[in-house]
């Protein structure tokens, strides 16, 4: 018997007319639903009083008591799901069987105990009585995940946008749990040579938690400062020595004072990078690590150019002709002035003190796959419109009045102004003349704007994220070491 039904019931009481509206005829054309009643009260039943578990048949339903609160499930439901610790509860015939699958058992009433949260049971409930398996508002992803796992539900059942929300979750936190191992674990291998007695281990392990943890005193601050400052003035001395009277001196072969006093400081910084990256690797727990470490290959490959300088110029002969050896100096010109160029790598020292570019490479590391389809979304634009501007500006123009533009002469050269266009940069060096080209160059630059913002939403809650995590790791940080400072001031007293 259906419960609700609207084939006989006259909606024009609703009407916002009273004429024959169209939105009598909308109502009136819903479909007649039919409900079966009391089908989920048979499939499982909360039991509100105690009295109502004496009625409870134990050959045909199985009495569950969850955290206090009382079900009654038919054994037929529960064989539905013979995986799930409900549904292997009818195969156990002794008692060492049910205390395997449930906290207690009552033999007087037959009830099966669980202690688990009640509320994360009533996403349980509702699968085992409705078939849907959903998560609440109210109840923690992690913990429902547990809960699953506990009875034995698999996740597969869980309706999709639920699924992905709860998977995101526990993945997420699994990673914070597994950065928090490892931190403990840096932290004990710090400090388990402080209390060895061999003054050269303590000597190492105090160097190795100064250069590694800034938050770990007066001494990794100052280190980290002093970095901070030694990349700075390297970034002003390269910017520097690009200047017309410095690069002028160095086509001549001349070095005037300036040019010695910008050698000297460019010595000085490059020794102390060269000081840290050596202490850094001496300290390192495993050596092929650290040699594999993103920063410091950065490193290695900023520091070797100054090196490989100096190394040509204290090769070559000052009593050679200059002439004869013009040629070798000019061939070697070039190289040298691209390694110079790579000292612009020392500003990638600042990620280990800043947050805000731990945070852009922790980003990156965690969209690649957003950025490969913003590539993969480019490239095939690019493909696509290409040919076609190409086609607007030099096939299509030689039939008309206007004369073709020379700068769509092939399609590889009309790539870059695809690359340009959907990327609203528009330099300008590359315009479409004709009407069909322009409405081609409009085209894309209308998708150029869509398929970039595709994938910027997911990027930026990516970057939260990570700056969320980043920020709370280093709140950590301090409150550990200002309780570290705080124990050793009470120790003292």
């Amino acid at each position: 018997m259906p419960i609700i039904s609207n084939a006989n019931h006259d909606f024009s009481i609703y009407s916002v007319s009273s004429d024959d509206s169209s939105l009598d005829r909308f109502f009136t054309e819903i479909p007649e639903t039919e409900t079966i009643k009391g089908a989920y009260f048979q499939r499982a039943r909360l039991l509100r009083t105690l009295e109502a578990c004496y009625v409870v048949d134990p050959a045909r339903q199985a009495l569950v008591n969850v955290g206090g609160n009382r079900y009654a499930f038919p054994w037929s439901t529960l064989e539905q799901y013979p995986h799930s610790r409900l549904g292997r509860l009818r195969l156990c015939t002794s008692p060492e069987e049910r205390a395997r699958l449930c906290d207690d058992y009552d033999d007087g009433s037959n009830e099966f105990f669980f202690d688990r949260n009640p509320t994360a049971f009533r996403v349980i409930l509702n699968f085992l009585a409705a078939g849907k398996l959903r998560l609440l508002r109210e109840l923690c992803a992690v913990a429902l995940h547990d809960e699953l796992d506990y009875w034995g539900v698999a996740p597969r059942h869980m309706e999709r946008c639920c699924r992905r929300r709860m998977i995101a979750r526990v993945e997420e936190v699994a990673e914070w749990a597994r950065k928090e191992k490892e931190w403990q674990q840096r932290r004990r291998e710090l400090k388990a040579p402080l209390e060895a007695e061999d003054g050269h281990q303590r000597l190492i392990a105090a160097l190795r938690e100064v250069m590694e943890s800034p938050h770990s005193g007066l001494a990794g601050k100052v280190f980290a400062f002093l970095s901070i400052v030694m990349v700075a003035i390297t970034v002003v001395s390269l910017c520097i020595s690009t200047m017309p009277d410095l690069r002028e001196e160095e086509t001549k072969g001349e070095c005037s004072q300036k040019c010695q006093n910008m050698f000297v400081i460019e010595s000085i910084c490059v020794a102390w990078f060269t000081l840290e990256f050596v202490l850094r690797f001496v300290n390192a727990q495993s050596k092929l690590a650290f040699l594999h470490g993103p920063l410091n290959i950065i490193d290695a490959i900023a520091i070797l150019p100054y090196y490989v300088t100096l190394a040509v110029e204290i090769r070559g002969d000052p009593h050679q002709d200059v002439n004869s050896s013009r040629g070798y100096l000019d061939k070697l010109g070039l190289i040298l002035r691209l390694l110079r160029a790579l000292r612009i790598l020392y500003v990638m020292r600042l990620a280990r003190h800043s947050l805000g570019l731990q945070t852009l490479g922790l980003t990156l590391q965690r969209s690649m796959r957003e950025l490969s389809l913003l590539l993969l979304f480019v490239c095939v634009a690019v493909v696509l419109f290409s040919p076609l501007v190409h086609l607007a500006e030099s096939e299509l123009t030689q039939f008309s009045a206007t004369r073709p533009h020379q700068s769509f002469s092939s399609i590889p050269a009309s790539y870059w102004w695809a690359i340009i266009s959907m990327t609203t940069v528009g330099y300008g060096d590359m315009v479409p003349h004709s009407i069909p080209g322009q409405i081609v160059a409009l085209t894309s630059i209308l998708s150029g704007i869509l398929i970039m913002a595709f994938p910027a939403t997911s990027i930026f809650h990516t970057f939260s994220r990570s700056y969320q995590e980043l920020k709370q790791e280093y709140e950590r940080l301090w409150k550990e070491e200002r309780s570290a400072e705080l124990g050793a001031q009470t120790e003292d007293h």
